[in-house]
C-alpha cells in the first residue's frame, strides 16, 4: 500500500492546486518522452514536444471545473493525461502536415523553388484598382493620411505628421476600409 501516492491522488481528486501542480511535475518528462518519440524530423521545426505538453496541461487545468473528473489510481490520471497528449499531437499535425509534405518534395528535388520577388502583373493591377477605389472614397481632408499608410508609416506615425489622435486615425482607416470592402463586395452590374 502506497499511501503518499493514495494521499496525493485524494488531494487531487479534491481539487487541490499544489497536487495538481505535483502531479504534472512528476509525469511531465514522461508525456514529454511518449511526444518527442512521436514527432517526425519534420513536425520538430514546427513545434517541440514541450510545446505539445504545455498546451495540454493549459487545456486540463484551464477546463477542469467544467468537468468533474475523478481518478481511481495514478496510473489512470497518468493514461487520461498521455491520450490527452497524443490526441493534441494528432491535432498539431494535422495542422501542419501540408506544409511539412510540401518543403519534403521540395528537399526531395534537390533545390527549392526560386522565388520571383517582383508582383505578379494580376497582383499590380488588383492593387491599382483598389487604391483607385480608396482614393474615390476618401474625403479630401483625409487624403494625406491614406496616402502616409499606403507608404508604409504606422498609425503612431501618421498621428504625429497629421496632428490627430491615434484612435482618430485608426477610426478614419477603419470607416474607409469597411467602405471600400463594401463596395467590393457588392454586386456590379
Amino acid at each position: 500500500m502506497n499511501l503518499p501516492q493514495d494521499s496525493l491522488l485524494a488531494r487531487l481528486n479534491a481539487g487541490d492546486e499544489a497536487a495538481l501542480q505535483e502531479m504534472f511535475v512528476s509525469i511531465e518528462p514522461f508525456m514529454r518522452m511518449v511526444v518527442r518519440r512521436r514527432i517526425s524530423s519534420g513536425m520538430r521545426a514546427k513545434f517541440d514536444s514541450a510545446d505539445v505538453v504545455q498546451s495540454v496541461w493549459a487545456h486540463f487545468v484551464g477546463n477542469r471545473g467544467q468537468r468533474d473528473l475523478k481518478f481511481e489510481t495514478l496510473g489512470q490520471f497518468r493514461a487520461y493525461m498521455i491520450r490527452m497528449a497524443c490526441n493534441r499531437l494528432i491535432d498539431r499535425f494535422r495542422k501542419h502536415r501540408r506544409s511539412v509534405m510540401h518543403e519534403a518534395m521540395t528537399e526531395r528535388k534537390g533545390r527549392a523553388l526560386p522565388v520571383d520577388p517582383n508582383p505578379r502583373v494580376s497582383e499590380d493591377f488588383y492593387a491599382a484598382e483598389l487604391w483607385q477605389q480608396m482614393r474615390e472614397n476618401c474625403p479630401p481632408a483625409h487624403y494625406d493620411l491614406l496616402l502616409l499608410k499606403r507608404y508604409g508609416a504606422s498609425v503612431s506615425e501618421i498621428a504625429q505628421q497629421t496632428n490627430l489622435h491615434e484612435g482618430s486615425v485608426r477610426r478614419i482607416l477603419s470607416a474607409l476600409a469597411r467602405r471600400v470592402l463594401k463596395l467590393r463586395k457588392s454586386p456590379s452590374i
